[in-house]
């Protein structure tokens, strides 16, 4: 049998302890499948004192993770500190620098320093793991980075944040509103304190950034991602969408056209009958769409601790299993040095039309004023429909409007202009609908 795998560990939070925890449990399954045992021989954090469930006796203590990864006798690094920027990054930099594996669950460091940190790894002939970083339990790197070779990805979306499907699926469940929603994720642990980067878009788009990477071979470009949350998600929107036959679900779309690569994070109107519609709670789910394969869906646990830890074990076996002069894998399909630079994609049409929700003054002329910023814009309607918005607010309507295929600057610009024409009582609602099954 091979020596055993030495594995250190930073970050012994949730996700940190579970790995710890798995690896002990299933000591011997591992050692099984991977012909070697591995062993938890460092670990570091900020509280040694701290009771964590499991028995790390025999692992060396560091206080300092980068010391760690640059002195301690081990094979591979595993970061689960978090954050882009300090410790992590000094940390990973560090070992893949020393020679060693990396195992990273951080999505916002790969996002910011994926490419440079690649390029260490490649040079040093070591492999930097990350399918805890993407879509939690989900095996969607591997299966991008491994098993999808000759196929050529045309576009690749989906539900990437736990948090915000959640919240989405119990708006549309229970008739409760975003706020209630979200306080009830808080209290369950599903959303942090602060939950911004997850409800506005942040934690999607850098998930998208990295599998745009995989999938077209681009350098990542997480910044020159279109962002847009769910906050201002309401009960009339959720209602609205159920009688026009859709679901509202935040995506992440990824797709290649003829002038560059297109990247956009927003909530959208999917049909009620579509699989991705059917998606429901913490789940997260990514379509990946090739010319030889055709489409093919990966659902599974997004988030927690046993999920991700999975995925993060499953990186540790894969490099146990993994033998010296063996060629790996570059880290994001193509070799980093190779990676093209992000080309943004030019504006186009959205086959799908938009659903366009304004709260107006009930008064005369305001009806045919909303129709003539659309028909300015060259917005073909498909439908629009007058509601009162309550017996309460009987001085305001509720106009809904589905275009056909158009373009989102021109809706922004009519939307823009009916909200200069002083029609509005309310901010006005737009949400791209999605018509593929």
């Amino acid at each position: 049998m091979a020596e055993a795998l030495r594995v250190g560990i930073a970050g012994l939070g949730t996700v940190g302890a579970s790995v710890a925890r798995v690896l002990n449990e299933k000591a011997a399954e591992l050692t099984r499948q991977c012909g070697r045992d591995i062993v938890v021989t460092a670990v570091s954090a900020r509280d040694p004192k701290r009771d964590r469930g499991v028995d790390l006796s025999a692992a060396k203590w560091f206080d300092d993770a980068a010391q760690m990864a640059e002195r301690a006798d081990i094979d591979v690094f595993v970061e689960l500190i978090g954050g882009d920027e300090g410790p992590a990054r000094a940390s990973v930099k560090a070992a893949l620098e020393a020679g060693r594996h990396v195992v990273t669950a951080n999505k916002a460091l790969l996002a910011k320093h994926g490419v440079q940190l690649a390029e260490i790894a490649e040079k040093r002939g070591v492999l930097l793991n990350y399918e805890a970083a993407v879509a939690g339990g989900i095996p969607v790197i591997k299966t991008m980075r491994e098993a999808m070779a000759g196929n050529q990805v045309t576009r690749v979306f989906g539900i990437l944040n736990g948090t915000c499907n959640y919240i989405l699926t119990r708006m549309e469940a229970e008739g409760i509103s975003f706020d209630a929603c979200l306080r009830d994720a808080q209290r369950l642990g599903y959303a942090e304190a602060d939950p911004t980067f997850d409800i506005e878009g942040h934690d999607t788009a850098h998930k998208l950034s990295i599998l745009t990477s995989l999938a077209f071979g681009t350098k990542i470009a997480a910044n020159d991602i279109y962002m847009e949350g769910i906050s201002n998600i309401t009960q009339a929107d959720i209602r609205a969408a159920a009688e026009l036959g859709y679901r509202i679900k935040l995506l992440g779309v990824a797709q290649r056209t003829e002038s560059g690569i297109e990247q956009r994070v927003h909530p959208t109107m999917v049909p009620t009958a579509s699989v991705i519609a059917q998606v429901h709670g913490v789940t997260n789910a990514v379509a990946i769409e090739t010319d030889i394969l055709g489409e093919l869906l990966l659902s599974g646990p997004g988030a927690g601790g046993n999920a991700t830890a999975s995925a993060v074990v499953g990186d540790i076996a894969d490099i146990a299993k993994s033998r010296p002069g063996f060629q790996h894998a570059p880290v994001f399909g193509w070799p980093a040095r190779e990676l093209k630079p992000y080309k943004k994609a030019q504006m186009r049409s959205h086959a799908g039309g938009y659903f366009i929700r304004l709260t107006v003054h009930d008064r005369t002329g305001v009806f045919a004023a909303i129709a003539k910023r659309m028909a300015d814009n060259d917005i073909s309607l498909e439908s629009i429909v007058q509601q009162a918005a309550g017996p309460e607010t009987e001085a305001q309507k509720t106009v809904i409007l589905v275009t056909h295929e158009t373009t989102e600057a021109a809706v922004r610009k009519a939307v823009e202009g009916v909200t200069k024409d002083g029609h509005l009582t309310d901010k006005p609602q737009v949400i791209r609908i999605e018509r593929a099954e």
